[in-house]
């Protein structure tokens, strides 16, 4: 402890563990500290289910016939990773796909009117959806070869649309797009929670559904992947990234005071120890004084015994309730894993949803995964596959906190709460944010490559 270090990393979350590896990979000596006894922070994947219990205060142990309480890993911030995304490219820019193992997630689904419809994001699915009748199918599918071609550097692709000025409601108007293509479109496609986007330039828009069908591209069942042995795994295969360029990794290390000399840190007192550094990256909880409450997220985690009706028994799949389907501030996003990614035991699944801002308690109707009453025995898992009604339940509110110190004074860097968003890219454009205060130059995903002439790294090889 008693030494001096470039960078000290507060916490293991995914954001501050990718970081400690890029400081590692470029030479930093690193030292990275988190008061939990495990990996992830607030992101982490919990196991065994004996612990998620004793986490949400829920009194007993998990029935029996849940199986044993080590085959489950049951991630507290349920994400996916867009399979084109920066998050992919990160993790193979690193290498760190070497210690990962990915599934494709098998569908995505949409909620409209009471019923679930898998979400079209080809030509041919479009074609094919019973979400539109026939001539809005084929203004849709007009609209998808726009997007498909479109490129920001190439005006000739723009057709009369200047896409840092025209409004996105404006380019649905122009494909005369009727509202429940422009719903799905918005909310399905560019993954958007709010209506908010549709008087903004339509560039971010029109990238984020670009996003999305080169996504789906890359594997055909969707456009998500997920790691085996749940979202904990990610944090850990950068941590041992930057161990092995020289970071040093201390758990269930209390911090005592993060110590500032002259508005500015220069080191972390832990069990009367100091380390000294010159930069620090941290999550918010442990800087409270630093950082301001921007929102919430309710998550709602509910362990089934079979799989979501009308999803084709898919063993995994998004399911995106658009926010004026139920009369919400904000979409609703059900995320379904199960044992086919060492996540459950055998004969259960995961089913984490993040909603908004509302009364957890009070359930949220129409609920496209609770079709009828019909309950399931949870002796007999098998008995009846209509209802979906959890084996077990825990909810949480999060509060959501941004920064309120940039960093660039007192050289402390604080990564964002995870958002209520589906996926990673959110989470990603934090670390770039981070990486360019802390550097002072732009993000390089370059500077992320393993240096082939490290010691560490030839050592790795061998």
């Amino acid at each position: 402890m008693n030494e001096e270090y470039d960078v000290i990393v507060l916490g293991t979350g995914l954001t501050e563990c990718i970081l400690s590896g890029i400081m590692s990979v470029n030479g930093k000596k690193v030292l990275h500290m988190d008061r939990n006894s495990y990996y992830g922070g607030e992101s982490a994947s919990i196991t065994p289910l004996e612990d998620l219990y004793k986490r949400f205060n829920l009194p007993g142990t998990p029935p029996e016939s849940m199986g044993r309480g080590r085959d489950w890993n049951v991630d507290l911030i349920p994400k996916f990773l867009m399979a084109n995304g920066q998050l992919v490219k990160m993790l193979l820019y690193t290498e760190v796909t070497r210690y990962l193992d990915f599934k494709v997630i098998e569908g995505s689904f949409v909620y409209k009117g009471g019923k679930i419809y898998k979400v079209p994001s080809t030509e041919a699915e479009a074609l094919a959806s019973s979400l539109m009748g026939l001539f809005e199918k084929r203004r849709f599918r007009k609209f998808l070869v726009y997007v498909a071609n479109f490129d920001e550097n190439d005006p000739r692709t723009f057709e009369g649309v200047d896409p840092k000025k025209t409004t996105m409601r404006d380019v649905y108007k122009k494909f005369d797009l009727g509202q429940d293509v422009i719903d799905f479109t918005g909310h399905a496609l560019a993954l958007y929670r709010t209506d908010d986007y549709l008087d903004q330039p339509c560039q971010e828009t029109i990238n984020r559904i670009k996003l999305y069908s080169e996504s789906l591209a890359r594997y055909g069942k969707s456009p998500y992947l997920y790691p085996l042995y749940g979202l904990g795994e990610l944090p850990q295969g950068f941590a041992r990234l930057s161990a092995i360029y020289g970071g040093t990794y201390m758990l269930n290390k209390p911090i005592e005071e993060i110590v500032i000399e002259n508005g500015k840190v220069v080191g972390v007192k832990s069990e009367g120890e100091v380390a000294r550094c010159k930069q620090l990256i941290c999550d918010p909880s442990y800087v409270s004084d630093r950082v301001t409450k921007v929102g919430q997220v309710i998550r709602v985690i509910c362990i089934l015994s079979h799989p979501i009706k009308n999803t084709n028994d898919a063993n995994s799949c998004q399911i995106i309730i658009p926010q004026n389907q139920v009369n919400r501030k904000s979409d609703i996003y059900v995320c379904m894993i199960s044992s086919a990614h060492n996540v459950a035991a055998q004969g259960s699944t995961s089913h984490p949803a993040p909603l908004g801002p509302r009364d957890p308690e009070k359930p949220t109707q129409p609920n496209p995964t609770k079709p009828n009453p019909t309950k399931p025995n949870p002796t007999k898992p098998n008995q009846t596959n209509q209802g979906c009604f959890p084996l077990s339940r825990f909810v949480s509110i999060s509060d959501l906190f941004a920064p309120t110190d940039p960093g660039t004074e007192s050289q402390i860097f604080i990564s964002r709460t995870y958002d209520a968003t589906t996926h990673f890219e959110t989470t990603c454009d934090d670390i770039k944010d981070i990486y360019k205060r802390m550097m002072g130059s732009e993000f390089d995903f370059e500077e992320m490559k393993r240096k082939k002439n490290d010691i560490y790294g030839e050592e790795e090889q061998q």
